[in-house]
């Protein structure tokens, strides 16, 4: 895949300019999102990535075109999934519902920003040493059974997690605990003190570094093009703060949706072991040579991502429902 440097800065300044626009469209000014507000915003940034995935398909072809969109589809579950731990963050800091679209799309920016470099370092990792794909592959095991393990009570460790940078975060710099509108910094008694909103900022900041760790090497194992990683992460974060809002309700009815994400990670897990067999370098695996094994198409894979995502959701809302109907009669 040939992409010139003008089409990356082509492309780095559309995803900028969008995120300015949504800044001064909807952010600049607190308010609480309608739902119709979230709802035609939220379908307007998917239909931008679905249209830029048909460009990549018609400029560079259907295999990179299945790639980018197989790598769309992961990456904006997984986000679906931030989503949850972005509504235990907000209400644990008690972040007033009209001052929470700064901050998400405030982190949403420090995300791409950050997986950014991830990405960077992931190509550079892949393109000098081809047994990174076992690695990449093992790791996403290992959190699949992670995963799945904490489905249960998923906000529990978030909790913790999210305490223990609290408090590092006040160790380093005089914070208060009153907000002062949608400010970030302000000043008590002479003193420039951060806000509650920007610990907030700091502490989505933060999870979204470990978010990264999982879905860097999950849409390695998709697509090694470093052009759609990038693009597939910042289209499937745009927009995400509309969906914030839209799913805010719907998200507790998701409840396999652990589960879904966890079987996914797996699958493309042995998908990324078995293309390290077969570009195998290691001389203790095979004698240093490629292993003659089945690797998995971009079709095949999308078809898996999808269908689990669908059964997943279906299953979800059936089984919410069919309880909430219990719950009424007891």
């Amino acid at each position: 895949m040939n992409v010139t440097l003008t089409t990356w800065l082509i492309t780095g300044a559309v995803i900028l300019g969008l995120f300015i626009f949504d800044f001064f469209a909807h952010v600049r000014t607190p308010h609480d999102p309608t739902m119709r507000e979230s709802g035609f915003w939220s379908a307007v940034y998917i239909t931008i990535a679905l249209l830029f995935g048909v460009f990549v398909w018609w400029q560079w072809g259907g295999v990179y075109g299945g790639e980018y969109f197989a790598g769309y589809v992961t990456e904006k579950a997984l986000s679906v999934d931030n989503l949850f731990v972005f509504i235990v963050i907000m209400t644990k800091f008690a972040v007033p519902r009209v001052y929470q679209q700064k901050v998400l799309l405030l982190g949403i920016v420090m995300a791409l920003v950050m997986r950014g470099g991830f990405i960077a370092v992931g190509a550079a990792a892949i393109n000098a040493y081809s047994w990174v794909f076992y690695l990449f592959g093992l790791f996403l095991l290992f959190t699949a059974v992670k995963l799945l393990n904490e489905s249960d009570e998923p906000a529990v460790d978030e909790r913790e997690r999210q305490g223990r940078v609290e408090r590092a975060v006040k160790k380093l710099f005089r914070a208060t605990d009153q907000y002062d509108g949608d400010k970030l910094i302000t000043k008590i008694d002479g003193k420039r003190m951060i806000t509650p909103l920007l610990v907030v900022l700091i502490v989505i900041g933060f999870t979204d570094v470990l978010f990264a760790l999982d879905s860097i090497p999950a849409i390695y194992g998709l697509t090694q093009e470093p052009y759609l990683v990038f693009t597939a992460n910042a289209f499937a974060l745009m927009g995400l703060r509309q969906l914030y809002f839209l799913l805010g309700g719907l998200l507790n009815k998701l409840i396999y949706l652990s589960y879904g994400l966890s079987l996914i990670l797996a699958f493309i897990g042995v998908k990324l072991v078995l293309h390290a067999l077969h570009e195998n370098t290691l001389g203790f695996i095979n004698g240093g040579q490629p292993v003659p094994v089945p690797e998995i198409s971009t079709g095949l894979s999308l078809g898996v991502i999808a269908g689990t995502l669908v059964v997943t959701t279906v299953a979800s809302l059936v089984v919410s429902k069919r309880r909430r109907d219990a719950d009424a009669k007891v």
